[in-house]
C-alpha cells in the first residue's frame, strides 16, 4: 500500500512492476473485478427498466426515493441538452412515455466535434507548434489529436487506470478528496472529469442542497461518466461539455471548488486554462490538480520510464487494442512540468498559498492553490 503523508513527500514501497507475467494473476484479477462490476450495473439498469410501482401506494423504502422531487430528474431534461446546459424544463406530459424515453435514449447527447470551442485556429495561432507527447504539432492541430486518443479509449479507460497503476490511482484520488475541504451545500466543479471518479464522491459530499459539475472536452469520456453516475443514482450532478482553456459555459466566481484528475498535461495552453480556473472559482474557493509528475528517487524513476514506455503499450495493445494512444501517455507524462514549475505556474494565474504533495515518491502529485 501507498505511504501517504501530508508534507511534501510522500513514500511508496511498492514500486511500479517492470515484469507484466509477474503481476498476471493481480492484472486477471482486476479484469474480472472489473467486467463482474459491468455486470452488475446491466443487471440494475435492466431491473430499473421494469414497472414502477405506484409511489403514493408502494410503502416501502424505494417509494419514498421515488416521491422526492428534490433532485433534477433525467427524464426532466429536454430532450438533445447536455444535463447542465439546460435553460428550461420540458412541460409535454409525454416525455414521460416510454416510447418517448426510448427515442431519447437512441439520441446523441453531446456534441461529437472534436475541435469543440478550440481557441487554437490558424487564423489566431498561425503555424505556432506545441508538443503532442513527443511530436511537434501546430497549436490548431493538438486538441483533435488529444480528442482521438479519448475517444479510442474511453470505454476501456476504468480498466487501462487500474492494470496500469495496479489499483493504486484509487489511493491518489482519495488523498486528493482528503485536501479538497468539500462541505455539503457547495458547488464543485470537476474539469476533465472524465468517467467521474472524482465527480461521483462529491456528489456525496455536496448532498442534495450542494451541485457537482462534471465537465470534459471529450463526448465520449463525457457519456461514460453520465452513464455511470446516473446509474449511481447522482442526481445532483451536471454533465456539460467544455473547453478547460476557455471554461466558456461557466460564469465567473461560480464554484466553491475545482479539481482537476490526470487532464492538465493534455491541455494545450495550460497557462491559460489555469487563468480560466481561476476566474470561474469563487473568492476563498480553492484549486486541486493531481497530475503525474517527476518521481523525486532517480533510480525510481529509471524503472518508472521502463515501464511506462514498455508495459503501458502492450496492455494499450491487449486489453484496449491502442498501442499508440498509451504511447502517447508516457510521453505526455514526460512532458509535464515538474512539480515547482506547476506550482511557479499557479501562482503567475493567481492562485495564492500554493503548495504540492508527492505521492509515490514523486510519480503523481496533487497541487492545491487558492483564490484571495
Amino acid at each position: 500500500m501507498t505511504d501517504i503523508t501530508n508534507n511534501n513527500t510522500a513514500h511508496s514501497d511498492q514500486k511500479p512492476a517492470l515484469n507484466t507475467t509477474t503481476n498476471g494473476h493481480l492484472q486477471d484479477k482486476l479484469v474480472r473485478d472489473s467486467i463482474t462490476h459491468s455486470q452488475n450495473i446491466t443487471a440494475q439498469v435492466k431491473a430499473r427498466q421494469s414497472p414502477v410501482p405506484n409511489a403514493m401506494t408502494d410503502t416501502g423504502s424505494d417509494a419514498n426515493v421515488k416521491k422526492s422531487n428534490d433532485f433534477t430528474q433525467v427524464q426532466d431534461l429536454p430532450t438533445g441538452t447536455p444535463q447542465g446546459q439546460q435553460t428550461t424544463m420540458s412541460n409535454n406530459p409525454t416525455n414521460n412515455s416510454a416510447a418517448a424515453q426510448e427515442q431519447t435514449a437512441k439520441q446523441t447527447l453531446f456534441n461529437q466535434r472534436d475541435d469543440i470551442n478550440n481557441p487554437h485556429t490558424l487564423d489566431t495561432d498561425g503555424n505556432e507548434q506545441t508538443h503532442f507527447g513527443y511530436k511537434t504539432v501546430n497549436k490548431a492541430e493538438k486538441q483533435a489529436r488529444v480528442a482521438d486518443v479519448f475517444t479510442s479509449v474511453a470505454k476501456k479507460y476504468d480498466i487501462m487506470n487500474d492494470l496500469m497503476s495496479f489499483g493504486i490511482h484509487r489511493l491518489w484520488k482519495r488523498y486528493a478528496i482528503s485536501l479538497s475541504g468539500v462541505r455539503a451545500g457547495q458547488h464543485v466543479l470537476d474539469i476533465a472529469g472524465g468517467t467521474g471518479d472524482l465527480a461521483k464522491v462529491f456528489s456525496r459530499e455536496v448532498g442534495r442542497n450542494g451541485k457537482v459539475v462534471l465537465s470534459d472536452i471529450n463526448a465520449a469520456m463525457l457519456e461514460v461518466g453520465r452513464e455511470r453516475l446516473i446509474n449511481a443514482g447522482c442526481n445532483n450532478v451536471d454533465f456539460v461539455l467544455a473547453n478547460a482553456e476557455t471554461l466558456a459555459p461557466f460564469d465567473d466566481d461560480s464554484f466553491d471548488l475545482l479539481t482537476i484528475s490526470f487532464g492538465l498535461r493534455n491541455v494545450t495552453d495550460k497557462d491559460a486554462a489555469l487563468k480560466s480556473m481561476y476566474r470561474v472559482l469563487k473568492p476563498g474557493g480553492r484549486l486541486l490538480i493531481l497530475e503525474f509528475s517527476k518521481p523525486v528517487f532517480e533510480p525510481l524513476s529509471k524503472a518508472y520510464d521502463l515501464y511506462s514506455f514498455t508495459a503501458l503499450p502492450i496492455m494499450g495493445k491487449l486489453i484496449a487494442n491502442d498501442a499508440e494512444s498509451y504511447q502517447y501517455l508516457a510521453e505526455s507524462i514526460r512532458m509535464h512540468p515538474d512539480q515547482q514549475t506547476l506550482k511557479q505556474m499557479m501562482q503567475q494565474a493567481g492562485f495564492e498559498n500554493c503548495d504540492y504533495h508527492n505521492l509515490t515518491a514523486g510519480i503523481v502529485a496533487v497541487h492545491r492553490g487558492f483564490k484571495a
